[in-house]
Order: C-alpha cells, then structure tokens, then sequence
C-alpha cells in the first residue's frame, strides 16, 4: 500500500469521528473571516463563500465522502437552531426603530417577496426549464429549513432547492452591499432589510458586519419572508 493509500485511509478512518468534521467546519470558517478581515472585508471574501471552498478542498484532497462529512458536522446543524434564535437580540435592542419604520417594512417585503419569487420562476420559463426545476426555484430566497417545506409541498426537488438558497445567499451578501453603494443606498435599514428578503440567513450574517441597525432590520426581513412564503407560496400555487 502506498502513502498516499494510507494517509488517505486513515483520513477516512478519522472521519468516522465527528470532532473532526466540526473541527474542520469550525477551522475552515475561522480562516475564510480571518482571510476577509485581512482583506478588508472585501465582497467576493465572503467567509461562507470561502470556508465552502476550503471544506470542499479538504474533502477532494483527503477523498473524504461529502455524506461521511455531513453526517460528522451534525453538531454545527444542531447549533444553527439557537444561532437564528440569536438574531432576537439585535431585534430587541432596535425595536424602537423597527416600529418607527412598519411602513419601510410593509413596502419592502410587499415588493420584495413578489419579485424574488416571479423573477425567479420566470427566468427559468422563459428559458425553458423544467416544471420541477421551476417549482425548485420558487422558494429559493427562504431560509433553508422553510424552503425545503415549501419545495415539498409544492412538488420541487428539495436537493435543488437547498442548492439555489445557498447560490441564492452567497449571491446576495457578496453582491448586495455592492449594488447598495452603487445605488448611493446608504440608509442600514433599507440595506439590510432587502438582504434578508433576498438572501435569508447568509445575507443576514453579511448585513450584521454592516452594523446592528441592518443585522436586525436583515433578521426581520429574513423572517417574515419566510413566514409569509410559507403561508402563501403553497396555496398560491393550489390555487393556479
């Protein structure tokens, strides 16, 4: 046998440990901030975008199968419930300005659910695609957890759905602070709102490097978003 055989064995023997899959999720993501920081924060270092790399790198190079590393990293699964759960602090430290601004809410996601969910699905019928694919696409601005839900119940492919919301976050927290500074959008509530209409949890991590204004304003939009896509995307679907 050779090293590269053996090296590579006992890579996939450790595997089966799950402190090492949470290590690595944990080391990969402290380098991708540790690497936007020295960057100046810059959008395409996106540290969710980076850590995804570098997780996946690690994987190709030590042919770890990506099930055995899912099912290892479970702990970091666990812990997302109580990071969402989180985002209720900076809600409550803003919510004077979040109910001085109920208009600026109601308009944002009265545009915002409509055009993520119709821009979407219509892209994608004028292209050509699939029914399914199409059905995939509708929830794809909703937090994972509820798009899942939704591609379910309205006949999507959930494994392609889970793929579009994590395109879908990773496209807006890189792009969205950039399109915000070249629409001279300066206000952090309209920032952060429209990145946690668009793109749920990832752009709600990026808005809180904005500053907390826009990390709670993102946590709301992210929300009610989801909340009311759950509501209405099934039923409007039913209906048509």
């Amino acid at each position: 046998m050779s090293t590269l055989d053996l090296t590579s064995l006992t890579w996939v023997s450790l595997a089966d440990q799950p402190i090492l899959e949470t290590g690595a999720t944990v080391f990969a993501f402290l380098a991708a901030t540790r690497i936007s920081r020295l960057g100046g924060n810059h959008p395409l270092l996106n540290p969710t975008l980076l850590a995804i790399v570098l997780i996946s790198l690690g994987l190709e190079a030590t042919h770890i199968p990506y099930k055995t590393y899912l099912r290892g990293a479970d702990p970091i699964h666990f812990m997302l419930g109580p990071a969402v759960v989180l985002l209720a602090v900076p809600l409550f430290r803003q919510r004077a300005v979040i109910r001085a601004s109920a208009r600026l809410i109601a308009v944002g996601l009265g545009v915002g659910l409509p055009v993520g969910v119709l821009s979407a699905v219509g892209i994608a019928w004028v292209m050509g695609a699939r029914s399914q694919t199409i059905l995939s696409l509708a929830p794809k601005s909703v937090t994972a957890g509820i798009a899942v839900g939704i591609s379910e119940q309205i006949g999507g492919l959930q494994t392609l759905t889970i793929v579009l919301v994590i395109m879908t976050g990773i496209t807006g927290a890189v792009l969205g602070p950039l399109i915000a500074r070249l629409a001279r959008v300066d206000d952090p509530r309209v920032v952060g709102l429209t990145m946690g209409i668009a793109s749920h949890g990832i752009g709600t991590a990026r808005a809180l490097q904005i500053n907390e204004v826009a990390g709670a304003f993102s946590g709301l939009g992210m929300g009610l978003n989801g909340v009311l896509t759950a509501i209405l995307l099934p039923l409007i679907f039913r209906l048509f």
